[in-house]
């Protein structure tokens, strides 16, 4: 059974006087530990389809299962206990809750999950250790440069054992060096703990490391190939 599964979806705006379409008839199936980019021009939908497979929007038509669970049914609050458990979210916009330390960002988590304190600390410490950011654990996101903030949103998604990453351009403010850490962490946790990801993107550095790219133009999926993954030279 694939872990995502995604039936003639279709998802309308009607915040303007013209309605827009902007994901017309998707279909499609992602099965467990892939690692997988959707690519396409800015307006193509990726965003909107990431959003839609986390149930952070409502489709207009058409079905989201996860794990074989449609998501497209569930009442808000079996929604909001689905994602707690089940997703990791990465957002281009890092979505840190400022009042929180780069430590409590990521072990936030874990307290919504009722995770112990001292199992919650030492689980965040352990992932700003592994994205290089464990001095700056008591600085809070104004403190933070994007980059490191962007690796604490990392680390936050990671911390609850996701079944699957949705991530939204997330390597879309970090230097070459942060970037290809980051995907090397990814693609560990991947291969050793099975978490499936799924990336929306336009940065090479995440595309070549794909073991699928998915295109999507004007909402329509275009292109659906599988490749060998490559890594940036040294």
């Amino acid at each position: 059974m694939p872990v995502i599964e995604v039936r003639n979806l279709n998802k309308i705006y009607n915040t303007t006087s013209v309605p827009v379409q902007a994901l017309k008839d998707i279909s499609l199936s992602i099965e467990e530990k892939e690692f997988t980019a959707i690519v396409g021009p800015s307006g193509s939908g990726k965003t909107t389809l990431l959003n839609l497979v986390g149930g952070l929007d409502s489709v207009t038509d058409g079905k989201v299962l996860l794990d074989g669970r449609d998501i497209t049914t569930m009442r808000e609050g079996q929604l909001i206990d689905f994602r707690l458990h089940h997703i990791g979210f990465v957002f281009q916009a890092y979505n840190l809750i400022p009042v929180l330390t780069a430590l409590e960002n990521v072990e936030f988590v874990l307290f919504l999950q009722q995770v112990g304190k001292h199992e919650r600390n030492q689980r965040a410490m352990e992932l700003l250790e592994r994205v290089g950011l464990e001095e700056l654990a008591d600085r809070r996101p104004a403190d933070l440069s994007g980059g490191q903030q962007q690796r604490v949103a990392v680390a936050r998604a990671l911390a609850s054992h996701p079944a699957f990453v949705l991530a939204d351009e997330p390597t879309a403010n970090l230097d070459s060096h942060t970037a290809e850490s980051l995907l090397d962490l990814m693609e560990d946790l991947n291969k050793n703990s099975g978490i499936t990801f799924v990336f929306s993107t336009h940065d090479p550095r995440v595309i070549q490391r794909a073991r699928r790219v998915i295109t999507l133009e004007d909402g329509h999926i275009t292109g659906d190939r599988v490749q060998i993954p490559q890594r940036a030279s040294t």
